[in-house]
């Protein structure tokens, strides 16, 4: 046997074993994107206004007591009052009631922003392009620092 010949019984199995090693990365890849829940939820969307959103970005979740229930799918600025509008798309099985209050959270110090909702007691529920009406500001840690200062030194200016 020549080197030829040897060169050319060894190609088709290297071939044979890069395209199985191609098929496990992108099966690896499948089931890393399911389980990582990192899908955009399809459902109905709601817009919120909010003052200041703090790193929140387009694909975030939404959050029900630590449960995903939706996706931010956009992030725009209002021209007349300059308030950042969120809309969200939320899970069709999800409903909401009216007086619903959502507010921009994190994981951590440095985690992740997300939007958390504190579901109402209203009998009248969100339809696909309702205005969720109130919502609280994202505060950075400044902004915390800021108030613990002013309560320690009690200005009152």
């Amino acid at each position: 046997m020549s080197k030829n010949d040897f060169l050319m019984y060894k190609r088709p199995v290297e071939t044979i074993m890069g395209i199985l090693v191609l098929v496990v990365a992108a099966l690896f890849c499948w089931f890393a994107y399911n389980v990582s829940d990192l899908q955009v939820v399809k459902g109905y969307n709601v817009t919120a206004k909010f003052l200041k959103v703090g790193g929140l970005n387009v694909g975030s979740d939404i959050r029900i007591n630590g449960i995903k229930i939706g996706t931010v799918v956009s992030q725009n600025l209002d021209n007349t009052d300059y308030t950042a509008e969120v809309v969200m798309s939320l899970s069709s099985d999800i409903k909401l009631p009216v007086d619903s209050t959502a507010s921009i959270a994190a994981d951590g110090l440095m985690g992740n922003k997300f939007i958390k909702i504190d579901p109402g007691h209203a009998e009248e529920y969100l339809t696909d392009g309702d205005i969720l009406q109130n919502t609280k500001d994202f505060k950075t840690i400044e902004d915390l620092v800021g108030e613990v200062i002013f309560m320690v030194t009690g200005n009152d200016e």
